[in-house]
């Protein structure tokens, strides 16, 4: 449970995401709080800007690097947060940033596993795996947008998902550097990302149609 002055998790943290923050990021953050022109918002676009190239290293060919790239930028995605509250300079333009360009990033990760297993030539039909990068694009910005959509109108989901950004995040980043033993490796991350969110986000519409819907 987050303590009221926890400057390194927020209270909609869960799993992977709130490992990540409270055990990497927040060794980071009180450092870089000692500097006194960096902003939050800096962090934001900094994260942002190494996933994004994290999926271009992907599309090119490169899986652990790839790998590597994106999981510095997931630590990093936590440091803004961390470094406004810690800081006090916490806003909704703030979070509001952090929100959109994380749809960057995650998107620009996906269509690189997807470019990177076109070029891997695998005996799939091309098809499935443009169909499954289609459900993995997505499944993976309705489980935040159903998220923010619920909030909005004051819709109770429940518990949290298995599959937030976290847990796809990791996902992607864990099937990119497992690439240097076994290549075709991210065609199972694909194939998770394509399942498990729309899953989540179809479990969500039958809950809240369950509990609210017209009948």
């Amino acid at each position: 449970m987050n303590r009221p002055n926890d400057w390194r998790t927020k209270p909609t943290d869960r799993f992977v995401l709130k490992w990540i923050k409270v055990n990497l990021s927040a060794r980071i953050t009180p450092g870089l709080a000692r500097i006194g022109w960096l902003r939050p918002w800096m962090m934001t676009v900094c994260s942002a800007g190494l996933g994004t190239a994290a999926g271009v290293v992907f599309a090119l060919g490169y899986g652990w690097p790839a790998g590597l790239i994106a999981a510095i930028a997931q630590v990093f995605d936590g440091v803004d947060g961390q470094l406004a509250r810690l800081t006090s300079q916490q806003s909704r333009a703030g979070a509001f940033l952090d929100s959109a360009l994380d749809r960057y990033a995650d998107g620009a990760m996906v269509l690189g596993m997807i470019i990177y297993l076109l070029r891997l030539s695998l005996d799939l039909p091309l098809w499935l795996i443009l169909a499954l990068g289609a459900l993995a694009l997505i499944g993976s910005n309705l489980v935040s947008y159903t998220a923010a959509r619920a909030g909005e109108l004051q819709i109770a989901l429940g518990k949290p998902t298995l599959a937030s950004k976290g847990t796809r995040s990791s996902v992607m980043i864990l099937g990119a550097l497992g690439s240097a033993f076994w290549p075709p490796l991210p065609f199972v991350a694909l194939s998770y990302l394509a399942i498990h969110p729309n899953l989540a986000v179809l479990a969500r519409i039958i809950r809240v149609y369950k509990k609210d819907g017209v009948s």
